[in-house]
C-alpha cells in the first residue's frame, strides 16, 4: 500500500525498549504528530513481550531497541516477522557497530537509527518505512556498505547478472529508496508488475528484504570499476 494520507487510518506503532523512560519520550513525541496521526498501541520490553505483542495487535511499525533483557532485538525482529511479514520494523538503538546494522538488515529491518536522533527526523523515518523505503542513516549506511563489500558472494554476482533489464530497471529504483507505486508509475507498471519482479530479484540474489537486495546493488555499483580494470 501507498504511503498513509492525512485522511487514512493511523499509522499503529508498538514501542519494545526495556527502558520506561525511552518509551515515555518516544511516545510523547510521536503524539505530536497528527498528519497521519501515530498511534502507539502497545509497548513492550522483552524479546518474548513484542513477540506477543506484535502478534496480538498487528502494528504497522516495530521501534526496537537491540538490547533487551531475553536476548536481542534481532531475535525479536525475525520472530515478528515470522508471525507477521507485513509488520515494519526500525531499530532505534544507541549502539553504533558495524555488525549491528548488518545484522539488523539480514534479521528483516527495514530502518537502523540512532537514539540520537531529532524528533523530527524520527517521525519522518516512521513515515518513509510506512510508505515502503528503508531507512539508514548516513553513518549506519556507511558500516553496512563496509561489510557487504566484504562479505558479498559469487552468488550474488550471478545473481545480479541473471536479472532481465526489467529487474533490474526495478532493483536500481529500489536501491534509490523509491515506493513500489514510485517504481509502477516510473516504469508504468502495476503495483502487482513490480511486486512481481522484486520477487523474482529476490529469489536471484537469495535475499529476503528490499534493504538487502538495494544493498546488494549498492555495492555492486561500486565496485564496477575496479572490476573493469
Amino acid at each position: 500500500m501507498s504511503a498513509p494520507s492525512s485522511s487514512s487510518a493511523p499509522i499503529r506503532i508498538l514501542l519494545v525498549d526495556d527502558s520506561e523512560l525511552v518509551r515515555c519520550g518516544i511516545r510523547s513525541v510521536l503524539a505530536d504528530h497528527t498528519t497521519p496521526t501515530l498511534r502507539v498501541v502497545g509497548e513492550a520490553s522483552t524479546v518474548a513481550g513484542a513477540v506477543s505483542e506484535c502478534a496480538r495487535l498487528k502494528p504497522d511499525i516495530v521501534l526496537l531497541d537491540i538490547r533487551l533483557p531475553d536476548g536481542t532485538g534481532f531475535d525479536a525482529c525475525r520472530q515478528m516477522l515470522q508471525h507477521n511479514s507485513k509488520v515494519r520494523v526500525i531499530v532505534l538503538t544507541s549502539f553504533s557497530n558495524d555488525n549491528f546494522v548488518y545484522d539488523a538488515i539480514n534479521a528483516g529491518a527495514q530502518g537502523y537509527l540512532m537514539k540520537e536522533i531529532d524528533p523530527a527526523g524520527l517521525v519522518q523515518a516512521i513515515l518513509d518505512v510506512a510508505a515502503g523505503k528503508s531507512i539508514l542513516g548516513p553513518d549506519a549506511t556507511a558500516r553496512v556498505m563496509r561489510l557487504v563489500r566484504a562479505q558479498t558472494t559469487p552468488d550474488h554476482s550471478e545473481g545480479l547478472a541473471s536479472l532481465s533489464p526489467q529487474e533490474s530497471r526495478v532493483l536500481a529504483l529500489v536501491a534509490e529508496g523509491k515506493t513500489n507505486k514510485e517504481i509502477g508509475d516510473l516504469l508504468t507498471l502495476s503495483d502487482n508488475t513490480v511486486k512481481n519482479y522484486l520477487a523474482n530479484v529476490f529469489e536471484k540474489l537469495q535475499v529476503k528484504r528490499r534493504s538487502q537486495a538495494a544493498a546488494i546493488y549498492v555495492q555492486a555499483q561500486q565496485t564496477k570499476p575496479t572490476e573493469q580494470n
